[in-house]
């Protein structure tokens, strides 16, 4: 098997992972939330990156994965925007409707488009953009309803939605640029994340839910729900790094709507959830935008990887005759700068 066949099914598993585990973290934390009324989000979150992390160091400690550190101004950063991030979605939940925070939600694929189009220099083709542009409508479709806006909640929502794009731009970027992989990024900045929501989380749940968590009756079936909440948050946490490192902020992005589709589809075969043909519509039209997606980036990602062999070719073609090139004036210099020696694909892999 081949480096780029091991690559593909790499970031197939890695989408896989990513698609089960959130699921199962949704199902998990509505029945913690809804049934057992445990509302206290961000800090649930805090106790996520938490026990992450600890689970991490444990493998470290047996061998799984070697430390690699390195700049530790990246590191912090990284880590501590991630810890606003989320927690300014939840507080864009907390005062905006439902519906205004979809909106927000699905405002975050545009908008990284924007930054990585401006600051990255990254060029979208016009047949990914209509891609996006149909799940994003299906998407809205199937799970806007009422769009009440405030401008307090409408500020909190922006800034929810430029700290939530940079972040996963962030860890797109840090982990090409250090050649580190998806285990390591989220072993250093854990602690980070952990303890922003940690000491931010308590307050801003207060301030939510006029609840302290500190007095909630925590029952055993309430302890069992958050244990496996924090376990299954791990592949969660591991699986998000993983499939941003592989693939980019906006293929991550597109995975969260399949994700959202899937949920609402659970949601109304196994508990008999409120549907109506409106969210039928939606759905379909997310997963064609989904496909359409998937094969466009397929098709360019191919071109892009004949494009560099043919480049990588002729340029040891090129090394191959340096008499012949001399003779012909020079040659043997241009020829030098035809174009990179490896594939293009493995320079972007982990």
């Amino acid at each position: 098997m081949g480096e780029g066949e091991k690559f593909q099914l790499g970031t197939i598993g890695a989408l896989t992972l990513s698609v089960v585990s959130s699921v199962s973290i949704v199902i998990c934390n509505k029945a913690l939330m809804s049934t057992l009324h445990f509302i206290f989000a961000t800090t649930l979150t805090s106790w996520h990156l938490l026990v992450t992390f600890c689970s991490l160091h444990v493998a470290l400690k047996l061998k799984f994965f070697e430390h690699k550190p390195f700049e530790q101004k990246a590191v912090v950063g990284f880590g501590i925007l991630n810890g606003i991030s989320i927690g300014l979605l939840n507080l864009s939940l907390g005062f905006n409707s439902v519906g205004f925070y979809q909106m927000t939600k699905l405002a975050i694929i545009p908008c990284t488009v924007f930054l990585e189009t401006l600051f990255l220099g990254k060029k979208f083709s016009k047949s990914i953009q209509l891609a996006l542009a149909i799940l994003l409508a299906g998407v809205g479709i199937a799970t806007v309803t009422d769009l009440q806006l405030n401008a307090l909640g409408s500020f909190l929502s922006l800034l929810a939605v430029i700290t939530t794009c940079v972040a996963q731009i962030m860890t797109n970027t840090i982990q090409k640029k250090f050649k580190v992989s998806s285990t390591q990024l989220l072993y250093q900045s854990c602690p980070y994340q952990a303890g922003t929501l940690l000491i931010s989380g308590p307050f801003l749940d207060k301030f939510l839910t006029n609840q302290n968590v500190f007095s909630f009756n925590y029952t055993t079936l309430v302890v069992a729900f958050i244990v496996l909440s924090c376990l299954i948050s791990i592949s969660v946490n591991f699986s998000t790094f993983l499939v941003i490192g592989k693939t980019s902020p906006v293929t991550y992005q597109v995975l969260g709507h399949l994700k959202t589709c899937l949920v609402l589809a659970f949601g109304y075969v196994l508990l008999h959830d409120p549907f109506s043909w409106r969210n039928i519509l939606g759905i379909l039209m997310a997963l064609i935008g989904m496909i359409l997606y998937s094969y466009f980036c397929t098709v360019e990602n191919q071109q892009k990887a004949a494009e560099a062999t043919t480049l990588a070719s002729q340029s040891k073609e090129s090394e191959a005759e340096p008499l012949v090139n001399v003779e012909k004036g020079g040659a043997g210099v241009l020829a030098e700068t035809v174009g990179p020696k490896n594939p293009l694909w493995m320079k972007e892999k982990d």
